[in-house]
């Protein structure tokens, strides 16, 4: 099909769109997931500890070459299509949703990296505005899928000897050092094209993702350690509450927590303790002590968290879930009605472990941790709920924990 005609929205996959949209197939494909925030409310970019898992929910791009110079992309979630020049690389208000793979062809440019036209074909099925990172897996596929396109090794100094193709054309896989080189490029697509001053959690979730796996980040090392979690499932369940990242609130907090640690004598909260918090409290904003004072107390909770873990003491980490929302809705103040009304909602049923916003929060889902033999009671369960307390019709998700990206 021409590319100016119009085009249809449904599709079941990026292939399925790609040869609606371009008239043939496509030479790549690539996938990367979303994530879930499991505790360390937005610890990461105060040099903190996260813990994550990567979701069988996935962002999907298919691609291939032209040979113009142009760039062409569409979305089976939004009716744009956007098509620009490589040497004009710039947002248009008009298909904002662009911006995320743009600002990564920008960073990829600024590295050096050499290529030229194509076009691709986006399909999602993390569910966007929810908290699961729908943006940072569309930035992980775009890199991905520039890889598969015109070959190139990322190095902790520029720019490698790029990769050789096997027999059959595949390039090998994404070394670990490597990958931790495409969440920086991904995270300053979206600090410095999208403008969302994020911390680089969500990237790393994507690519570092370990089947079965919960992963602690640390965000000043930037290592990765995994922990097994078996016999219990995460359930999501969404508010229907869509966050926007670019708005004021997130950077707003982040602001708060960088003056506060300013005032404590700190370059990051990482490394403050909660009595130098309390014995500064004169020297602090409201705000400012009320985001150190969750920040601190989090970073804690997610190191004892690791512990427990480790132990197969899943009622514990539950625990820990309820206190995180609990710090997020009382201190940060970055949940919600909705949001409040799942987690009490979810601490009613016997199967519950634990309950949280995931994510940014202002919106978005829910986090549930659940027997995995009593799963579809607790769904049954808060579905109903949700639509006698909100009104919402929601259906809850369950996720599994997968690979990474690459």
């Amino acid at each position: 099909m021409n590319s100016s005609q119009p085009r249809r929205l449904r599709c079941e996959s990026a292939q399925e769109l790609f040869k609606q949209h371009f008239g043939h197939a496509p030479t790549h494909t690539v996938k990367a997931p979303g994530r879930l925030e499991v505790l360390g409310n937005h610890a990461d970019y105060n040099d903190g500890l996260v813990m994550s898992a990567a979701v069988d929910r996935h962002v999907f791009i298919c691609a291939s070459p032209r040979a113009d110079g142009k760039i062409e992309l569409v979305s089976s979630a939004f009716p744009e299509t956007e098509t620009f020049w490589l040497t004009d690389i710039k947002s248009n208000p008009a298909a904002r949703w662009s911006d995320y793979p743009k600002g990564v062809l920008a960073q990829l440019k600024k590295r050096g990296v050499h290529f030229t036209g194509f076009n691709a074909a986006v399909h999602s099925t993390v569910p966007m505005g929810a908290g699961m990172s729908s943006s940072a897996a569309l930035e992980v596929a775009t890199a991905l899928i520039l890889r598969k396109l015109f070959p190139y090794t990322l190095t902790q100094t520029g720019l490698g000897t790029p990769p050789t193709p096997g027999k059959r054309g595949e390039l090998p896989a994404v070394n670990q050092i490597e990958r931790m080189q495409y969440a920086k490029l991904c995270r300053a697509a979206e600090n410095e094209f999208v403008g969302v001053p994020c911390g680089i959690l969500d990237q790393v979730s994507s690519l570092f993702g370990r089947a079965g796996n919960v992963m602690m980040l640390d965000c000043r090392d930037l290592t990765v350690e995994f922990s097994m979690l078996t016999g219990a499932a995460f359930i999501v369940c969404d508010t229907g509450v869509q966050h926007a990242l670019v708005g004021g609130e997130y950077a707003e907090l982040r602001q708060n927590c960088e003056s506060a640690a300013r005032k404590l004598g700190a370059k990051f909260l990482r490394t403050v303790e909660m009595k130098q918090v309390q014995a500064a409290k004169t020297l602090l904003t409201e705000r400012e002590f009320q985001c150190a004072c969750h920040i601190v107390g989090e970073i804690a909770r997610v190191v004892a968290a690791e512990r427990v873990l480790q132990a197969d003491d899943h009622a514990q980490f539950g625990q820990f879930m309820f206190q995180s929302h609990e710090s997020s809705r009382d201190l940060l103040k970055n949940s919600c009605k909705e949001l409040d009304i799942l987690v009490e909602l979810a601490r009613e049923h016997p199967a519950c472990l634990g309950a949280r916003l995931t994510g940014a929060g202002f919106g978005g889902a829910t986090i549930n941790l659940v027997a995995h033999h009593q799963a579809q009671e607790f769904m049954a369960h808060m579905s109903r709920g949700c639509s006698r307390l909100t009104g919402i019709e929601m259906t809850p998700l369950v996720c599994q924990i997968v690979d990474g990206a690459g």
